[in-house]
Formats: structure tokens, sequence, C-alpha cells
């Protein structure tokens, strides 16, 4: 059975920091690309950045452009865990936060440039709370 585990969410302030986890179980993780998505309120879940299962041999990672520069997704397959750094978090950050596993990059790497969910990816984690607030 697959497992996508996120960790690391909570309240912070404008500006400040946060570095979300996830933990994968089921899969074997050289075999899947891993995206972050997330899902404000009233708002439709959306994809923030994406990492293939080369990591960045293949040119990538890939980020929306309103995160480019302040997120960073990494993986450590050893570990079985995906992560995404959040640097100068913004109130419009304000989210849940989602891991997802696919097999195909091009999928997740999609996902980064629409307003809505074309294809959902293989496997979803349950999402983590993100609130930026002063």
């Amino acid at each position: 059975q697959v497992h996508l585990v996120e960790s690391g969410g909570g309240s912070v302030q404008p500006g400040g920091s946060l570095r979300l986890s996830c933990a994968v179980s089921g899969i074997d993780l050289n075999e899947y690309s891993f995206g972050w998505f997330r899902q404000a309120p009233g708002k439709e879940r959306e994809g923030i950045a994406c990492i293939s299962s080369k990591g960045e041999r293949d040119g990538g990672p890939f980020y929306r452009e309103s995160v480019e520069g302040r997120f960073t997704i990494s993986r450590d397959n050893a570990k079985n865990m995906i992560h995404l750094q959040m640097n100068n978090l913004k109130p419009e950050d304000t989210a849940v936060y989602y891991c997802a596993a696919d097999k195909l990059l091009a999928r997740l790497f999609r996902e980064l440039h629409t307003d809505r969910i074309i294809r959902e990816p293989e496997y979803w984690g349950q999402g983590t709370q993100v609130t930026v607030s002063s």
C-alpha cells in the first residue's frame, strides 16, 4: 500500500520560512517523479513544484512562477523523503500543501502552468496546513 505523509506545516509570519517533508512508502522512489501542490480556501488545487526521478540531472527541478526563487523542492531517495523548503513566505502562500507522486514528470510539470488540475497524479498525501499571517 502506498503512503505519502506530509509534515512540517504550521503558522509563520510573512517573510518567514518553513520546511515541509513528505515520507513515502510502498513505492520505489527511483521510479517516480514527485510534486508539491497546494490548495488555498475557495481556490483550485495547483501544482507549485516538481522534481524528476533523476533529481537535477534532467534540467529540473521546476516551479510555478509564483514560488520560483522562494521555494526549493528536493528528494532523498535513500531516506524515502521529499522536501519543500519555503522561504520569504507571503500571506498568499496560505494553503493546504500536498505531496504527490507520478511516474511521468511531464504530468506534474504540466500542472505548474494551469489554473486547475488537468490530470490527478497517481498518488496523493493527506496534506499539511501552512498559514502565513502577521
